[in-house]
């Protein structure tokens, strides 16, 4: 009996007895954990990880419980409490208390003896089953996992030392400099003369201004400058070379003569006086012998006028496009120029070697004539070292000159033109057109200094082919001698930084006027991850 209930109709008897007997103890380990013989008419106490079935309806199979919960025992001689149905719990046979099997849970035998068909695995205590969605994203992650693998499998078999042993693409960088930068500030306001024009130049930097009109001008002995310079071309020397011999004439001591009444500039000469082409340039060039002038001019040419087409052939081919001369000396107030022109012309005097030295010399020393004077009297003042004087009644003052100039350990070149001073005299011309020029020196030399074009900011980056990047600044900022509003070309070069790169790296440089500074890379880039290097494409 259970307890005072009525056993379940048609159950055969259990074996050792009635439902109420107590049931013989069974051997150990036929369930797994063997229930201990209960008491006649009490229900067995649930053992330690057993499960009591839930209460069925008569001939169903009992729905396994989760694993912490157990039904309370009725108490001896009680029928069970009904459960949610209205159902009374299924009488156990005394001796069976049977641990669920591993995977799942097994409810008592039913009525009937016929044992409760087991749950598959992975059934829950509550009757439930998992979720679909749970499935799919399961199922997902191993497609995934599964894919990856097989990748790296292909990869590995078919060609991953091929793609681990290919180079590395090499780094690119990419600036922001500009071809061409101003230098910050406003332009200088240079005291130009108020009379007449001037002009200046400064060698590899540029034009630092000019003033006056472009009118063409009476420019005096300034034209030798061009007499010179045909000369030199045509007869170069070098080093201490003294030249060729000219030999002075009788017809060249009677142009001597006719120009003393004229009061022009001139050195002394004798028939059969022999003097090298060294002794006549020095001769042109100091003391501004007229007479010399003709006789370089016959001695190269045949004639006077053959050399003077010469000389505008020359000034055509330098750009003089304001430059007519009529006689090699300058004495005519038909030889006209400007002060731009002569500038260029002075430029171009300068890179002639021997030139540029004789047009130093305070004095020199040649036949008949001796010592002669430069009548430059701005030699070696505010580093003035040539070129050319010359005067005039029509042309005034005129000074084409050459200064250097030092800058930022640098030494530069001044080329300028002050041209068309008032004077009543030579002597007060030069005086005029020499103070001019001494004060736009002064201003040069304040104007004219080292300033900063570009500063030690980002200016770019290199980037790897797997994206990784560094940012690129100047080891140092750019500093440049030049003055406010100058436009300087500026040149960027890259030096192949390789694929990768290490912080202060030096992957390029950046020049200009002459100074060069080294680009920098900021961070360092590695090498990139072993997956890029697999999955790289060609």
């Amino acid at each position: 009996m259970y307890g005072g209930a009525e056993a379940p109709s048609g159950a055969p008897p259990k074996q050792g007895g009635t439902y109420g007997s107590a049931a013989p103890a069974q051997p150990a380990g036929l369930y797994g954990n063997a229930a201990a013989p209960q008491q006649a008419g009490h229900t067995a106490a649930p053992q330690q990880g057993s499960y009591t079935a839930t209460p069925q309806q008569a001939g169903r199979t009992a729905i396994p419980q989760q694993a912490s919960y157990t039904a309370a025992p009725p108490q001896a001689g009680h029928t069970a409490a009904p459960q949610k149905g209205g159902y009374t719990a299924a009488p156990q046979q005394g001796s069976y208390a049977v641990a669920p099997p591993h995977g799942g849970y097994s409810a008592p035998p039913p009525q009937g003896g016929n044992a409760a068909p087991p749950r598959s695995a992975g059934t829950y205590g509550a009757g439930g089953t998992a979720s679909g969605g749970g499935r799919k994203k399961r199922r997902g992650r191993l497609i995934a996992v599964l894919g990856t693998a097989l990748l790296l499998l292909v990869l590995l078999g078919g060609g991953a030392g091929v793609q681990l042993s290919r180079e590395l693409p090499k780094a690119t960088l990419a600036t922001t400099v500009a071809d061409t930068m101003r230098i910050p500030g406003k332009a200088p306001a240079l005291p130009w003369p108020d009379q007449g024009s001037a002009e200046l130049m400064i060698e590899g930097l540029g034009r630092l201004g000019g003033s006056g009109s472009d009118k063409t001008a009476p420019i005096g002995s300034v034209a030798k400058v061009m007499t010179a310079y045909v000369i030199l071309r045509d007869h170069p020397l070098s080093g201490d070379e003294e030249g060729p011999t000219l030999t002075v004439t009788a017809a060249d001591v009677a142009d001597y003569k006719s120009r003393i009444s004229t009061n022009q500039s001139q050195v002394p000469v004798r028939v059969g006086e022999k003097l090298t082409e060294r002794d006549a340039i020095e001769a042109l060039m100091l003391p501004s012998a007229n007479n010399i002038a003709h006789q370089l001019a016959v001695w190269d040419a045949g004639s006077e006028k053959a050399f003077v087409d010469k000389m505008n052939a020359t000034a055509d081919e330098l750009g003089m496009t304001g430059t007519t001369y009529s006689d090699p000396s300058g004495f005519l107030p038909t030889t006209v120029s400007t002060a731009a022109d002569q500038v260029k012309l002075g430029r171009a005097a300068l890179q002639m070697e021997v030139f540029a030295e004789i047009v130093a010399l305070p004095s020199a020393t040649i036949p008949v004539a001796g010592k002669i004077r430069n009548y430059n009297d701005l030699l070696g003042v505010d580093g003035v070292f040539g070129i050319k004087t010359g005067s005039t009644d029509e042309a005034g003052g005129n000074l084409l000159f050459s200064a250097r100039l030092k800058v930022g350990g640098r030494t530069l070149t001044v080329v300028g033109a002050v041209f068309n001073q008032p004077g009543l005299h030579t002597p007060e011309q030069l005086a005029n057109v020499n103070r001019e020029v001494r004060a736009l020196l002064k201003s040069v030399r304040q104007t004219v200094k080292q300033y900063t074009l570009l500063p030690a900011d980002p200016v770019g980056q290199v980037e790897s082919a797997w994206g990784d990047s560094s940012i690129v600044r100047p080891a140092q900022p750019l500093q440049v001698v030049g003055w406010p509003g100058l436009s300087v070309p500026v040149e960027v070069t890259t030096t192949a930084p390789g694929a990768t790169v290490t912080a202060g790296q030096a992957v390029g440089s950046v020049e200009a006027s002459g100074v060069r500074v080294e680009l920098l890379a900021e961070a360092a880039i590695g090498e990139p991850s072993l997956w890029w290097k697999l999955t790289r494409m060609p």
